[in-house]
């Protein structure tokens, strides 16, 4: 029997997010070819996602998404696909249905006009509204060309929720993304000047959400949440590189030059974005002295399988600085490790370091590429302070 061949096109991907209630969260890509190799490629908003990773055989094709550990096993039938994906990450409900027609271009069902655009701006969002869960949002929410499509997403103090795409149909919201480890579902009705609706992550987390229109809602400062607990103590820290070699901040390399920590783990999304950007910086200021070290927090505490999926992080990114194994999980241990903060409340959380390796700066969270205006100010202010500690 030959293998199936993937029909070049646009596919409209579903993930059956809440069987008993039929839920389904949509995203699209296409399937091009370069040469005789397939590729796939996902789009979320602005946001496309190459997929290289192929295998097809006989009638059935798996993939795994680049960056992070997840993976899809599916059955071709006719032009159209049936598996399920799969969540390495995660221990419960890690497979969740999966389907895909060919030559449906649609994310949600519904053809959207020209219309008035009333989700469009920023709207003040508390997610499991009175709750010990309640948690603020800012809603950044776009209506393309004045239309009924929309992109969007939401900032919150611990990063944003990346390239969500979707439609206002009636009064009524839907927006999604899938990046590879995101699966993210959002529905909201509008009535009575507040939208009233649900957010799903995958199949193991659901949450109520309501929002109203705030244009000057603010979050906490995201400079002011994690800070040094006795003023002057400096950081100071072993792991191993990925090549097995033991680094220090107090190394040689290090002495006297200006330093980022970045505290991240490879599965997280914020991170990825943060490392995108930071493997610019590296290349820009590196001559000029800056150092960047990214200290890992991983989801396993073998070293082995920690280090694959960081070196594939590494690769996918181009990232030229050191990235470290802690061997740890969690944002508990994150803080235990740096002991000097209060605490790590997020991944990524970065710390600015001047040429003495005295704490300047401490930063929360990661407002990505998703967020326009709130990136371009923070890419700003970096490189502001950047200069600063090179010129000290």
């Amino acid at each position: 029997m030959h293998a199936a061949k993937l029909k070049p096109g646009v596919y409209r991907g579903i993930l059956l997010i809440d069987t008993l209630n039929k839920i389904e969260l949509p995203f699209n890509f296409n399937v091009e070819y370069v040469g005789k190799k397939p590729i796939i490629i996902i789009k979320n908003a602005t946001e496309k996602i190459t997929v290289t990773e192929i295998k097809i055989k006989k009638d059935s094709v798996f993939f795994k998404m680049p960056v992070f550990d997840t993976e899809f096993r599916a059955k071709i039938i006719g032009d159209d696909w049936q598996g399920v994906w799969i969540n390495n990450y995660r221990t419960e409900k890690r497979l969740i249905p999966f389907k895909a027609d060919y030559e449906n271009g649609l994310r949600f069902i519904s053809v959207p006009g020209k219309a008035n655009p009333y989700f469009e701006g920023k709207w003040e969002t508390t997610f499991s509204p009175g709750t010990k869960d309640s948690s603020k949002a800012i809603g950044i929410f776009h209506h393309l060309e004045q239309t009924d499509f929309i992109h969007g997403t939401f900032l919150t103090e611990t990063g944003d929720y990346r390239f969500l795409e979707g439609i206002k149909k009636g009064n009524e919201i839907y927006l999604s993304c899938f990046d590879g480890s995101h699966a993210f579902l959002f529905i909201g009705k509008y009535t009575n000047e507040k939208i009233k609706g649900m957010f799903y992550s995958g199949m193991h987390w659901k949450e109520e959400w309501v929002a109203t229109k705030n244009e000057s809602f603010k979050l906490r400062d995201a400079n002011e949440i994690t800070f040094v607990k006795n003023r002057g103590e400096k950081l100071n820290f072993t792991f191993e590189n990925l090549e097995n070699k033991k680094i220090s901040i107090t190394d040689e390399r290090y002495k006297n030059k200006p330093l980022i920590i970045q505290v991240m783990g490879s599965w997280c999304p914020n991170c990825m974005d943060e490392s995108a950007y930071l493997a610019e910086v590296y290349k820009k200021y590196k001559t000029k002295g800056l150092e960047i070290i990214a200290l890992a927090f991983e989801k396993t505490s073998d070293f082995e399988k920690a280090k694959k999926q960081v070196t594939r992080f590494k690769t996918k990114l181009n990232i030229e600085y050191e990235v470290l194994i802690t061997q740890l999980s969690g944002k508990q241990k994150a803080s235990e490790t740096l002991s000097v903060l209060n605490e790590i409340s997020s991944f990524p959380t970065t710390i600015f370091l001047n040429k003495n390796h005295e704490i300047v700066k401490i930063h929360t969270g990661f407002s990505g590429p998703a967020t326009g205006k709130e990136y371009e100010i923070f890419k700003e202010n970096t490189e502001v302070l950047i200069n600063h500690l090179i010129k000290e």
